[in-house]
């Protein structure tokens, strides 16, 4: 685009002149982002194809790009499409994708499988500007200059309904679990219900941010709107189409938003050139804004995983891995001594650091899908703790997933009395002596219960050496009477108890 160029793309995308290029036309380096994928200009959709391919739609250059996800490398550099100034497309169950095309008022109907258009472009007034299919596998386009929103037949290729009235200037789109579509207005600050079984609206515009421009649903149901001028998030619960969350900050102008299937959102973030990390279980902003390219303006997530960020300014695509997410931890449990070899499931676990109990893992080793993690555990308290793994992308938890179990102990005593001939001489103290099983180390400071029969006959505390020592001299009656006596420790919570049962040596 030529910063003097009044089209009605520039209005939809009012974005500066793209950054990060010479005279030539040459990208030169957009920042920190690795690795980043070379599109056509000015690149802004993004939707994967049933083979697992992106299609990323160059608004600048009038075509889309085909990226393997498996290998993040170009399949095809350029498939002309047919209009221009295309836009946010999105891909059919036929396996048609279907990209409105700004600038020349059609949306392009394009075969995945063979890469090739599919018949003329079907005329749509209004500046067509983002697509998303509705629960029939029709698709709704919205018109930003229309304040509308048409479906179009996916059989027929023809608009087939509307146009809705919805608010000022909409454009991104996004369908609930209930079936209702909802459209960010951008120039009216709210976003519109849309029942996609009857193509009517429901109920009043819900107010959001300033200039809201594109919608995610998360797992739980909710709505994600992305406020380009508010530089926030407002969450909206879709059961009652009321306001859960005003505002999330995110980083500077957001325009694009996605949430990946374990409920983590993504913000494009085009005035910070960074992505923001969101958890939409807590709404809340986890670990730090990721950078990317220059003026990233749409992002998604993989199934793997991955996430594109369509970068507008730098005419690349980067890619990240994506949060982590944790699906176990075997074995669960272990001494609070720590040294347990652990192993711990899940998906992007690639560069993770992992606590226990808030302490430290050591030994920590990722395998080369980012599946699988082996560490060691540290000490920790005795009782449940909570597993957290820590990536550049994010932060997951299995929370009480591992218990710390107290060290087995055992307590040795010695007879009550003993007779050396000759002389006859008694032992003037009953001893026991414990020690801590895993360590294999005598155990100081812990009382012991000393007793014969239904008796308490005192306690004592063991010394350096583990061992307590109780004065028999009064109490040698009852143990000869019983014929011996115990030696118990009750435990403590990182010591199991220990019981001992000691004789006597008659004189």
């Amino acid at each position: 685009m030529s910063t003097d160029a009044q089209t009605p793309a520039r209005e939809l995308l009012p974005i500066p002149t793209p950054v990060g290029h010479t005279a030539t036309g040459q990208v030169v380096a957009a920042g920190p982002e690795d690795p980043t994928i070379g599109v056509g200009t000015s690149p802004v959709g993004l939707a994967f194809t049933p083979s697992g391919g992106l299609y990323v739609t160059n608004s600048g250059s009038n075509n889309v790009t085909l990226i393997n996800t498996s290998t993040d490398t170009v399949t095809i550099p350029s498939i002309p499409e047919g209009g221009t100034t295309p836009s946010w497309l999105t891909i059919a169950p036929n396996g048609n994708a279907y990209i409105p095309n700004n600038g020349s008022g059609n949306v392009s109907v394009l075969n995945t499988a063979t890469n090739t258009l599919v018949g003329a472009p079907i005329p749509l007034s209004g500046g067509p500007a983002a697509a998303v299919v509705v629960p029939s596998g029709n698709v709704y386009v919205s018109q930003f200059f229309a304040n509308s929103v048409s479906l179009i037949n996916t059989t027929t290729n023809t608009v087939a309904g509307g146009p809705i009235a919805v608010g000022s200037n909409p454009v991104g789109m996004a369908v609930a679990p209930n079936g209702n579509a909802y459209v960010a207005n951008r120039g009216s600050n709210n976003v519109t219900v849309i029942d996609t079984t009857t193509n009517t609206v429901v109920g009043a515009p819900i107010p959001v941010g300033t200039q809201p421009n594109f919608i995610a649903i998360a797992p739980n149901g909710n709505a994600y709107v992305a406020n380009i001028a508010s530089s926030n998030v407002t969450v909206i619960d879709t059961t009652t189409n009321t306001v859960l969350v005003p505002s999330i900050p995110v980083g500077s102008n957001p325009w694009g938003i996605a949430v990946g299937p374990n409920g983590i959102a993504y913000t494009a973030d085009l005035g910070a050139n960074n992505i923001t990390v969101i958890d939409t279980t807590t709404n809340t902003v986890v670990g730090a804004p990721i950078p990317v390219g220059t003026q990233p303006i749409d992002v998604a997530v993989a199934p793997n995983g991955k996430v594109y960020v369509a970068n507008f300014g730098s005419n690349n695509v980067s890619v990240f891995q994506g949060a982590p997410t944790l699906s176990g931890i075997s074995p669960n449990q272990g001494p609070t001594t720590g040294g347990t070899v652990v192993t711990i499931t899940g998906t992007n676990l690639t560069g993770a650091g992992v606590t226990i109990g808030g302490n430290l893992a050591t030994n920590v080793i990722v395998n080369a899908a980012g599946t699988q993690i082996t560490a060691t555990t540290p000490p920790g308290a005795a009782g449940p703790a909570t597993v957290t793994v820590t990536t550049p992308s994010g932060t997951a938890s299995l929370v009480n997933a591992f218990t710390y179990l107290p060290d087995a102990t055992s307590l040795s005593a010695t007879p009550a009395l003993a007779k050396l001939f000759p002389p006859q001489v008694f032992y003037p103290f009953l001893n026991a002596t414990l020690v801590d099983l895993v360590t294999g180390l005598p155990v100081p400071g812990q009382t012991i219960t000393f007793s014969t029969g239904n008796r308490i006959l005192g306690t004592a505390i063991t010394n350096a050496q583990g061992t307590a020592q109780l004065s028999e001299a009064i109490t040698f009656p009852l143990i000869l009477a019983n014929g011996s006596y115990t030696a118990a420790f009750a435990g403590t919570p990182d010591l199991l108890h220990s019981t001992t049962h000691a004789g006597i040596i008659i004189p």
